[in-house]
């Protein structure tokens, strides 16, 4: 957390500062600026600049300036999006409850109001005209043509999706889900599914993705209480398998899952 459909939900929240300018550029904490850019040259390139769009590309808030610049923002595990003193997710499922004394670790100050972000343990960033290339396509508009060369690895299948190269935007919650509803075990080799087996999760991780996002949030699936109390397949009632894949504690059903 935060996955694809919590940081849409920042992009709506940041649409409040589109069309102001930026004023002033805090950065507390160094750190948090990836090595592409310092805190000197990120308030040369933005103060007095007006944000001209709010964008997302998987789990990355892009801030577009009428100088053609770009400010990226990722969350990581624990960073949450404050703009004129509130946030759309104010606590985050797995995460830390909302703290008000929260660390900020970056702070865009503009004429519709500032913008933090807060992040306790701090694995997000922020970086200046990224190399979105880096990325693979967006999960919420995921093609089967997309999805087939990230498919020819011989890595496990949820290790394959949570990479962000292959799909942007997914995390161990919509991985599970989507899954789940695919039918698909995590643990199966990615080369190993055949043309129906793809098509059907293209299929499923858009359909996921657009379903969770209607009801709030990747923490919404139907798979999620059962996930947090170990319980069975809301499906079929089976005893769910519990493994960690890819340094990621993960749940399914091996009597459905193929």
């Amino acid at each position: 957390m935060p996955e694809l459909l919590e940081v849409e939900a920042y992009r709506r929240a940041a649409d409040r500062i589109v069309g102001a300018t930026v004023v002033d550029v805090e950065c507390p904490d160094p750190r948090y600026l990836r090595r592409t850019v310092g805190a000197e040259e990120l308030v040369a390139a933005l103060v007095g600049d007006r944000i001209v769009g709010a964008d997302r590309h998987g789990k990355v808030l892009l801030l577009r300036t009428e100088g053609c610049r770009t400010l990226a923002v990722r969350f990581g595990m624990t960073g949450r999006l404050v703009v004129a003193g509130s946030s759309p997710i104010p606590e985050l499922h797995y995460g830390p409850a909302g703290d008000p004394d929260a660390p900020v670790r970056f702070l865009l100050r503009t004429g519709g109001g500032p913008l933090s972000v807060v992040d306790p343990r701090r694995l997000g960033s922020v970086e200046l005209d990224p190399d979105l290339t880096l990325l693979g396509p967006d999960a919420a508009s995921l093609r089967v043509a997309d999805l087939r060369p990230a498919l020819r690895s011989t890595r496990a299948l949820k290790v394959v999706l949570l990479d962000q190269r292959s799909v942007a935007g997914l995390g161990n919650l919509l991985v599970d889900e989507s899954l789940w509803r695919a039918g698909l075990a995590p643990d199966r080799p990615a080369d190993s599914l055949s043309g129906p087996d793809q098509v059907r999760l293209a299929r499923t991780i858009v359909r996921t993705v657009a379903l969770l996002g209607r009801r709030g949030g990747s923490h919404t699936g139907d798979l999620q209480d059962a996930r947090d109390a170990r319980g069975a397949c809301p499906r079929c009632g089976a005893t769910l398998s519990v493994a960690t894949i890819g340094g990621r504690t993960t749940v399914w059903c091996a009597v459905e899952h193929a």
